[in-house]
C-alpha cells in the first residue's frame, strides 16, 4: 500500500472513531437527508438480533456505540460516493476495533478480549441501519453492505507491512454458525483471525513473519459473489502484497485438529443450512458445483509443510486427515477413502466435508494454482468450541475461556512451526 493510501485510510478510520467519541447530536439538529425507517425486511441471519443475548454481546465488548452511532453517520453522507467511504472507513474502524480489543490494546466491557462473538453480532446489527437509511440520493444498497462486509472483516485495508525478508502468512476464519440451536456459539478460527492480524512471530526455521487475517461469512450467497478469491487474490497475486503462506482454517471436530490433506470441488452439505438459511443445493448423492468457480480438479492437494505442523500435539492432537469421497470413475454411487481421491473421479467431499470449509480451502488453493502454484496452501479445521455454561443467560464461562484460548493459541504454533 503506498504511503499515501495509508494516510487516506487512517484519516478515514479516524474520523469514524472520532465520531464514536462526539456526543450524540440533538435529534433537531438533523439533516434534512437523514431519515431512516423503523424497521426493514431482515433476512434469518438479521432476525436472530431479536434475541436480547446479541446486544448484550455487543455491549459486553464495549462495541454498541458503533451500532448507536452509525445512523447518524451515515445521515452526513450527501452522495453515493460519500456512502462507500463511509461505510468503508466505518468497516475499517470495527475491524480493527475488534483486532486491537483481542490483542490487548483495547480495554472495556467484561467479556474475555479474544472472544470473537462480539464482531459478529456487531456487524451484523450494523447492517440492519444500512437497510432501514433512507438516504435522498440513489443507492445500491447490496454493494454499499457488501462494502461494509469487505472493510469489517479485513478485506479493505490489511496489506502487509513487512520490511524485506520478512515473511508473509495469510490466514482466514470464520463467523459463528449453527446459531439457530445456540445462540451464543463462537468460532475459535475467527477468534484466532482477531488475534494473530498484524502479529509478528518467529518461524521453525527462525525466519520472521507477519500474519495478516480476515474473517469470512458462512453465506453461500457471498461464496457464490466471490468473497474467497477478494481476500485471497492480492495475497497471490505477485508483489509487496502477496503471501508466502496461505491457509484457511476453520471449526471441524470434537478434540483434535486436522490437516485436510485434499480440498473437494463440490457442495454436498444439504440439509445442512448456512447462516441465512440457504442450503447448497448438493447432497451426498447428487454433489453440486458453486456457482462462479474457476475451472480446476476435482481435488486439491495441500502443499502447507504438514509434517511439521502435524508435530504439534499440545494440548490437542494434530492429525494429517487424507479422507475423501468420491464418485469413481464410471460409477454413480458415493465412496468413502481413506486414502484420498482415485483417478478420474468426481468430489463429493474433501477431507472436511462439503460444506463452506471444504469451499474455503477449494476456492483458495484453486487460485493459488492459477496465481502462485508454488506457495504453500491449505486447510486448518480446529477442535469444537465447548464450555457454554448450562445457563442459557450466561455468555461466558471459564470452561469456554480456557477452551478458546487454548485453541486458539495451539493455531499459533501451528503456524509457528511451518519452514518456509
Amino acid at each position: 500500500m503506498s504511503r499515501t493510501r495509508r494516510t487516506t485510510r487512517l484519516l478515514a478510520v479516524t474520523g469514524a472513531l472520532a465520531a464514536l467519541l462526539l456526543p450524540a447530536a440533538p435529534a433537531a439538529q438533523a439533516q434534512p437527508a437523514c431519515r431512516t425507517a423503523d424497521s426493514a425486511p431482515t433476512d434469518p441471519e438479521q432476525a436472530r438480533l431479536a434475541d436480547p443475548r446479541t446486544t448484550a454481546l455487543t455491549d459486553g465488548a464495549a462495541l454498541g456505540d458503533f451500532v448507536r452511532r452509525f445512523p447518524a453517520a451515515l445521515c452526513t453522507a450527501r452522495t453515493a460516493t460519500e456512502a462507500e467511504h463511509l461505510v468503508d472507513s466505518w468497516g475499517t474502524a470495527l475491524w480493527f476495533a475488534a483486532v486491537d480489543r483481542a490483542q490487548g490494546r483495547r480495554p472495556g466491557g467484561d467479556l474475555p478480549a479474544a472472544d470473537d462473538r462480539p464482531l459478529y453480532w456487531t456487524r451484523l446489527a450494523m447492517t440492519v441501519r444500512i437497510d432501514r437509511w433512507q438516504p435522498d440520493f440513489p443507492l445500491d444498497r447490496d454493494a454499499l453492505r457488501q462494502r461494509f462486509e469487505d472493510a469489517s472483516r479485513g478485506l479493505a485495508d490489511n496489506d502487509f507491512r513487512t520490511a524485506p525478508g520478512v515473511r508473509r502468512l495469510f490466514v482466514s476464519g470464520f463467523d459463528p454458525f449453527g446459531l439457530d440451536g445456540e445462540a451464543r456459539r463462537a468460532n475459535p478460527s475467527g477468534s484466532a483471525a482477531l488475534q494473530l492480524d498484524g502479529r509478528r512471530i518467529t518461524l521453525a526455521d527462525g525466519s520472521r513473519a507477519e500474519i495478516r487475517t480476515v474473517v469470512l461469512p458462512v453465506r453461500y450467497a457471498d461464496f457464490d459473489h466471490g468473497i474467497v478469491e477478494r481476500a485471497f487474490g492480492p495475497r497471490l497475486t505477485p508483489g509487496p502484497r502477496s503471501a508466502d503462506l496461505i491457509t484457511t482454517v476453520s471449526q471441524g471436530y470434537p478434540g483434535l485438529f486436522t490437516l485436510e490433506q485434499w480440498a473437494g470441488r463440490a457442495r454436498s452439505a444439504d440439509p445442512y443450512p448456512d447462516n441465512t438459511g440457504a442450503l447448497s443445493g448438493g447432497t451426498y448423492d447428487h454433489p453440486v458445483t458453486a456457482p462462479g468457480l474457476g475451472p480446476g480438479a476435482e481435488f486439491i492437494p495441500t502443499t502447507l509443510p504438514t509434517d511439521a505442523m502435524t508435530a504439534v500435539q499440545q494440548p490437542y492432537p494434530v492429525l494429517l486427515n487424507r479422507q475423501v469421497t468420491e464418485i469413481p470413475a464410471g460409477a454413480t454411487e458415493p465412496v468413502d477413502r481413506e486414502d484420498g481421491p482415485t483417478p478420474g473421479s468426481r468430489a463429493v467431499a474433501g477431507g472436511g466435508g462439503g460444506y463452506l470449509s471444504n469451499e474455503v480451502a477449494y476456492r483458495s488453493n484453486r487460485l493459488r494454482l492459477e496465481l502462485a502454484p508454488a506457495l504453500p496452501g491449505g486447510h486448518l479445521h480446529t477442535p469444537v468450541l465447548t464450555g457454554l455454561p448450562d445457563r442459557p443467560d450466561q455468555l461466558t464461562g471459564p470452561d469456554f475461556e480456557h477452551n478458546e484460548a487454548a485453541i486458539t493459541a495451539e493455531v499459533l504454533d501451528i503456524l509457528r512451526s511451518a519452514r518456509l
